[in-house]
């Protein structure tokens, strides 16, 4: 394969990497010979300048013929960016993936600190442990959390942590995360290293990143779902419904949005078969 270069979404450019297609294919649970079809079928459109974007749609497209669930897995990173447009029901998803670790979670309160008021997205507590997370949701997948992010994030935390305690959560804080959907410029990484703050991001850290932490809980958003339309997904998050596993053998959270009864089936087994540990 001739030597192409490609353009991110965040307008950078690298020289394209078939391995690296080949995994996230694999990743997904592409068998040998989907992953091999995939390759040869975006050669035609493999030229300097192509997107990532316009890669991922065709390798999308041709998985959708197949398996569904391979499919769905293939799109996390995009259905992420289809809990927006608010930030909102990110937060909630965030509160499920660390609920699933033990924390007893709160979501949008409103915390007292030495100086001022702050409002908090996440609130995590387990044991003596006990955390802030600031949920950095963008709706493009080329957007950057950067310094500014973490420098208020920061400043936040030390006004918190200076009042010792607040009206509603007796227990300390004790350390601090921000989490984003997408990715962080890497000063805003140098610098949450230097003062003892955590980062999450989808591909940081190497180890223990978003997309490992929801492949390992299986607690996959309802925006990965391929039985669902678009109007469909607006409409369960709307209302609070952001987890796969929600509408497990609970067909009256579908029913609520109007989707007709004789689709239900799919969706659920759709549901089921992803939030299953294989």
């Amino acid at each position: 394969m001739p030597e192409v270069t490609v353009q991110k979404a965040d307008g950078s450019k690298e020289i394209f990497q078939v391995a690296k297609l080949r995994n996230s294919l694999k990743r997904a649970g592409a068998s040998e010979e989907e992953i091999n079809e995939i390759v040869h079928a975006i050669e035609p459109i493999l030229v300097d300048g192509v997107t990532t974007e316009v890669l991922y749609r065709k390798a999308f497209e041709l998985l959708r013929q197949g398996e569904k669930i391979t499919a769905a897995r293939y799109s996390l990173r995009r259905a992420m960016i289809g809990l927006g447009p608010t930030g909102f029901p990110f937060e909630d998803y965030l509160a499920e993936l660390f609920t699933a670790q033990g924390y007893q979670t709160r979501t949008r309160l409103i915390l007292k600190g030495k100086c001022v008021s702050h409002e908090i997205d996440v609130l995590a507590c387990k044991d003596s442990e006990c955390f802030v997370a600031e949920a950095k949701f963008h709706m493009q997948p080329g957007t950057k959390s950067d310094m500014q992010v973490v420098l208020y994030s920061h400043a936040r935390f030390l006004d918190l942590t200076a009042a010792q305690s607040t009206a509603k959560n007796k227990r300390p804080i004790t350390h601090e995360w921000v989490i984003t959907n997408t990715k962080f410029t890497s000063t805003a990484i140098q610098y949450a290293k230097c003062v003892g703050m955590n980062l999450l991001s989808w591909d940081y850290p190497r180890k223990g990143n978003l997309q490992d932490m929801i492949e390992k809980t299986r607690l996959y958003p309802i925006t990965v779902l391929q039985s669902l339309n678009e109007r469909e997904k607006r409409a369960l998050l709307a209302q609070g419904t952001v987890l796969c596993s929600d509408i497990i053998d609970n067909d009256q959270i579908l029913s609520s949005v109007g989707i007709p009864r004789k689709k239900m089936g799919g969706i659920m087994e759709e549901g089921a078969r992803l939030c299953t540990i294989e």
